[in-house]
């Protein structure tokens, strides 16, 4: 599912026009977007939590040719399911 097909599922379940389901997926996702840029942890009942971990620096290897290189530190993006989202996947 992208997008696209999100918004228009809101839309007939909600009985909104497409671009109105449109804007409420874009709202959502900026807004989620915005805080975990601003290190927040954003957490959805039933659904999950968004959260940001460090990755320190390391030090890699170029597959290609095996030279040792270093890899610089990043922030990541991390989702944990909600037991109920985990429930539905195992059945």
């Amino acid at each position: 599912m992208n997008n696209t097909e999100l918004a228009e599922q809101i839309a007939s379940v909600q009985g909104l026009t497409k671009a109105d389901g449109r804007k409420i997926v874009d709202a959502v996702f900026a807004a989620v977007a915005d805080a975990v840029a601003a290190g927040q942890e954003v957490s959805i009942n039933g659904f999950g939590k968004f959260k940001v971990k460090d990755a320190p620096a390391r030090e890699g290897r170029n597959p290609s040719t095996g030279a040792t290189i270093q890899i610089a530190a990043s922030k990541k993006l991390t989702f944990t399911p909600a037991k109920a989202v985990k429930d539905k996947l195992n059945g």
